[in-house]
């Protein structure tokens, strides 16, 4: 079993900044990519930055300039510093990793994190 769990959201003020981080845990062999994922209230989830474990990264063209998306590859955990931020990004975070959990199988799996809540006050 694969946990993934996110924290830093909060409210802030527009033009401010966050730091959202996401730690996995469990049986592990590799995680490939991890990205983070937002759903804003009314509206389906959508995709804002990927990287994967070699450190290539892939932004949502809506958060690019803004959005930072790193990782700690030791401690299994993803980041995502937003900055100058816009009571739009104002949503839910989803984190995601796709997940080997067997090397004998190499099968990927896709996990996702329960969410943290960004809110941006104008």
């Amino acid at each position: 079993q694969v946990q993934l769990v996110e924290s830093g959201g909060g409210l802030v003020q527009a033009g401010g900044s966050l730091r959202l981080s996401c730690v996995a845990s469990g049986s592990i062999f590799k995680i490939h990519s991890m990205g983070w994922y937002r759903q804003a209230p009314g509206k389906g989830r959508e995709f804002a930055a990927t990287i994967t474990s070699g450190g290539s990264t892939s932004y949502a063209d809506s958060v690019k300039g803004r959005f930072t998306i790193s990782r700690d590859n030791a401690k299994s955990t993803v980041y995502l510093q937003i900055n100058s931020l816009k009571p739009e990004d104002t949503a839910v975070y989803y984190c995601n990793a796709r997940a080997v959990l067997d090397p004998n199988v190499m099968r990927e799996f896709n996990y996702w994190g329960q969410g943290t809540q960004v809110t941006v006050s104008s």
